[in-house]
């Protein structure tokens, strides 16, 4: 089965980073011939700017040809297209080899330094071809890595929505089920709450969600737990109206860290205790702090669940993927307390 057109196989040379990076292969080239050993010919700086400029001649016919017959390219196997590729880059060195060994033979300037025609440009097509080869094979490599890396993270995102579903609808219909009876309103009130939560956290695609959909997601999720634990959860936020509520971010991101609050601090504390969740924006750079008292996790019979790992590790995945080195997530317990901060850059 060929690979789709919409999703072209062929690494795209349509970026600056990467005509950089062919522009560079093309260079060193150039000084890995100028440092070789040639028997005692010598190059002069006229000679190495010469070689110079054709290389990077070169290197740019070769980048814009593969970038435009990108598409046309990938509607063939790999094998074959990659194949097609080489070649082409190979006709056009000799090509433009060709062109150059015949213009400086005009002009009586011995650039080729006394190679003959044919070896001249048979010679820089095989090492144009050589190159654009290892080039392509590490762009291809590198694209299908961070391919790889996005669908993880889709991955990753998918199996803590599953995680999260179950469990906490059963919690939420249990909770609503002893309510109806006794409370009616209240029970109108939390099957709204579930009812908004679950259709921005289900219903909204794929895609990135923003700071005001992820404090909208903590918030129903925290008025529903509120209803079950009732004074035991008190709950402050810190929330400057200043904040880039349209800041893009993964989804997903607050809810599970209240819900890890509620699960593994104040459910398991007879008293209950405080959450604390401050946000601020303080020099282009969003920070995030989630607090709230929890025992000891080191303590064996109130050791924290596996699944708290996971969703810290998951969470500070997609960060990482979604905002780069940038972005920072910590978290740890400490003094009675559990702490997770998160800062990632404004954009």
């Amino acid at each position: 089965m060929s690979t789709p057109a919409a999703t072209p196989w062929m690494p795209e040379l349509c970026r600056l980073p990467r005509l950089a990076a062919m522009c560079g292969l093309a260079l060193l080239v150039v000084v890995v011939l100028a440092l070789a050993p040639d028997d005692g010919r010598h190059w002069s700086v006229g000679r190495l700017l010469s070689a110079s400029g054709f290389a990077l001649w070169l290197a740019l016919a070769v980048t814009v040809a593969l970038c435009g017959l990108r598409k046309l390219l990938s509607t063939l196997p790999a094998l074959p297209g990659s194949v097609a590729a080489i070649a082409l880059t190979a006709v056009i060195a000799v090509i433009g080899a060709g062109i150059i060994h015949a213009l400086y033979a005009a002009l009586g300037d011995d650039f080729a330094n006394g190679i003959g025609f044919w070896r001249f440009t048979l010679g820089s097509a095989a090492t144009t071809a050589l190159i654009s080869a290892v080039a392509l094979r590490y762009f291809y490599v590198s694209d299908r890595w961070a391919a790889q890396v996005q669908a993880q993270a889709r991955a990753e995102a998918d199996a803590l929505q599953a995680r999260i579903r179950p469990h906490f609808l059963f919690n939420s219909m249990n909770l609503i089920a002893s309510l109806v009876r006794r409370d009616a309103v209240v029970a109108e009130r939390a099957v709204l709450d579930l009812s908004d939560l679950f259709r921005a956290a289900l219903g909204a695609g794929e895609g990135d969600s923003t700071l005001h959909e992820e404090c909208e997601l903590a918030e129903r999720y925290l008025s529903i737990e509120s209803l079950r634990l009732g004074e035991r959860l008190q709950l402050r936020w810190q929330r400057p109206a200043e904040l880039p509520w349209q800041q893009p971010m993964p989804r997903l991101v607050l809810q599970p860290l209240v819900e890890n609050a509620v699960l593994h601090g104040i459910s398991r504390l007879p008293e209950g205790g405080l959450i604390e969740l401050e946000l601020a924006c303080v020099d282009g750079v969003l920070q995030i702090l989630i607090r709230n008292p929890a025992p000891d996790p080191s303590a064996p019979a109130l050791s924290l669940s596996r699944g708290t790992g996971h969703a810290l590790h998951n969470i500070a995945h997609r960060l990482a993927w979604r905002f780069g080195p940038a972005a920072r997530m910590t978290a740890g317990w400490s003094g009675g307390y559990y702490e997770c901060r998160i800062a990632i850059p404004v954009r």
